[in-house]
């Protein structure tokens, strides 16, 4: 049967079966219960705790000021929390790829609980292998415009991230006419030293190159962004305030050096090996006087899952930090560079204007840093020779282009990374961070993609930095773990954390009366009425 909330019958929660009578949120096959079998809190934007509670007929919610989720204990520089506006991304699979709004009414629901939290918006996925799916220049937004207006009628924002990438899961690839045109025209994707091919994400060495019906990857990105401006008009400036540019393998400014899980525990591989990207290192190997040294990538760095030193190239004294180390490192990344700053320029010409600030990820890649080679960075395309920072020069990029960098895993430390990782997630937050200090690069946070340990302390102690102003946090990502009793009480209370303001006079003098909160107005706004 549907259940619906007290104050308006048209807004249905989710699904409940007479016998069980509880309250789940649904997410693909998965449903996740409250905390009970009949209940689960969370916080609204002005600290009470909301139980919704689920029977046959309907589900009421209290709302009861409460300190059963705590507080973190004040400091002086909690303060800074007050500023960072707080987002949660949706599912990756929002919109299926044939446009249509995966399980409308859980989102919608999860929508309005966020909503009550005090959560100022969400991160919409938009995949370039949904909307321009079957032919170049047909584009189909429907099923995200649809969730744009759904977001619109909640009451919260709505950044968007345009994603020039597919993902293996869920699974949506480039469009159909792009993979067509990748079978016939070798060296569209990244390759490595065996001939493998990367298929999520064009290579840096076709940006301008006219391999997609006589356009080039840039010209077609700046089309779709167009296009996009179009669609949303009626949103940009007032629901959409950010927009999110993919800028290589799942999104993020890198080369896909780590293509499996199973090989993290490894350094990477280069990804040189197609057409284009060969013929370019054999014009800067001529161009500098050393022909023999653009015939390929480096002959002694390990494969995708050995350690880094099992081999000769990051060891102590290798060849990275040799005069040919130097030589292919510095061009290796120099395309990682040039990618940044073209698609970040077809990002700022297509939305001057519009009202919302243009957004580049960067990945944190903190595996193996603590050797002197930082093997995974070098693999991905952060190099700097003389020992400069590598990070200032993607920094400059961002800041020339007048975009903000987020940085991933705010929610890691180094007490719980491995010892034989040698990694320093916390360290190379810091110099990054710095980078983007020093070129005046706004920086937005993300957590990491997989739950850890005392990951929402460490979120909250990274915000309260005000060595570098943190803005605004987006948190990834909802879905069934995220509505799961255990982690949903988790959220509330870092919720709760990130907006520590006293209770005003009026919320101590109710503070043990109860009330209900309809969650259905059109405007996502609840009201509180005496019970």
């Amino acid at each position: 049967m549907e259940v619906s909330v007290i104050g308006n019958p048209q807004a249905k929660f989710c699904r409940s079966e007479l016998a069980c009578r509880e309250l789940g949120f649904r997410f693909g096959s998965d449903v996740f219960s409250g905390e009970s079998r009949n209940k689960v809190s969370f916080l609204s934007s002005k600290l009470k705790e909301i139980k919704i509670r689920c029977s046959a007929r309907y589900v009421k919610c209290e709302a009861i000021v409460s300190d059963q989720a705590p507080f973190l204990k004040h400091t002086p520089n909690s303060r800074a929390l007050e500023s960072v506006r707080l987002f949660v991304g949706l599912p990756l699979d929002t919109v299926s790829d044939c446009n249509n709004v995966n399980q409308r009414k859980a989102i919608t629901a999860g929508l309005k609980a966020l909503k009550l939290l005090g959560v100022e918006g969400v991160e919409l996925p938009i995949f370039w292998g949904v909307v321009e799916k079957e032919a170049a220049g047909k584009y189909e937004w429907s099923g995200y415009l649809a969730v744009a207006e759904i977001v619109k009628k909640v009451g919260l924002k709505l950044h968007v991230s345009l994603s020039f990438h597919g993902s293996k899961d869920p699974e949506i690839g480039l469009p159909d006419w792009v993979a067509k045109i990748g079978e016939t025209e070798p060296g569209m994707y990244f390759t490595d030293r065996y001939g493998k091919e990367f298929k999520d994400c064009l290579s840096f060495g076709v940006d301008d190159v006219p391999v997609l019906d006589g356009k080039s990857p840039m010209e077609v990105y700046g089309c779709f962004c167009e296009s996009f401006k179009s669609a949303f008009s009626d949103y940009m400036g007032n629901t959409i305030t950010g927009i999110t540019l993919g800028m290589g393998p799942d999104g993020d400014l890198k080369y896909p050096s780590h293509q499996h899980e199973t090989h993290l525990s490894g350094a990477g591989e280069f990804q040189c090996y197609d057409k284009h990207m060969l013929s370019a290192l054999k014009h800067y190997a001529e161009s500098t006087g050393n022909p023999l040294w653009g015939l390929g990538g480096p002959h002694d760095a390990p494969a995708y899952d050995q350690q880094p030193l099992s081999t000769s190239f990051f060891s102590h004294g290798g060849s990275w930090e040799s005069q040919y180390g130097d030589f292919f490192l510095t061009w290796y990344s120099s395309l990682l560079t040039s990618h940044a700053d073209r698609v970040l320029s077809v990002a700022s010409s297509a939305f001057s204007g519009s009202g919302v600030s243009i957004s580049g990820k960067l990945p944190l890649l903190h595996q193996w840093n603590k050797l002197r080679s930082q093997p995974s960075e070098l693999t991905a395309g952060f190099y700097s020779s003389n020992g400069h920072d590598r990070y200032e020069a993607i920094a400059e990029i961002f800041a020339k282009n007048s975009c903000r960098m987020i940085i991933p895993g705010m929610d890691l430390s180094d007490e719980n990374q491995s010892p034989a990782s040698l990694s320093s997630p916390e360290s190379l937050l810091a110099d990054i961070k710095a980078s983007c200090k020093k070129q005046g690069v706004v920086v937005s946070g993300q957590n990491s993609s997989t739950s850890v340990s005392g990951g929402f302390e460490r979120i909250v102690e990274n915000l309260k930095d005000e060595s570098v102003g943190i803005d605004l946090f987006t948190y990834q990502r909802m879905g069934a773990l995220f509505f799961s009793p255990e982690h949903f009480h988790a959220f509330t209370v870092f919720v709760r954390n990130m907006n520590q303001v006293e209770l005003s006079s009026y919320d101590q003098a109710v503070e043990d009366e109860a009330q209900t909160a309809s969650i259905g107005s059109a405007t996502g706004v609840h009201s509180l009425q005496t019970v």
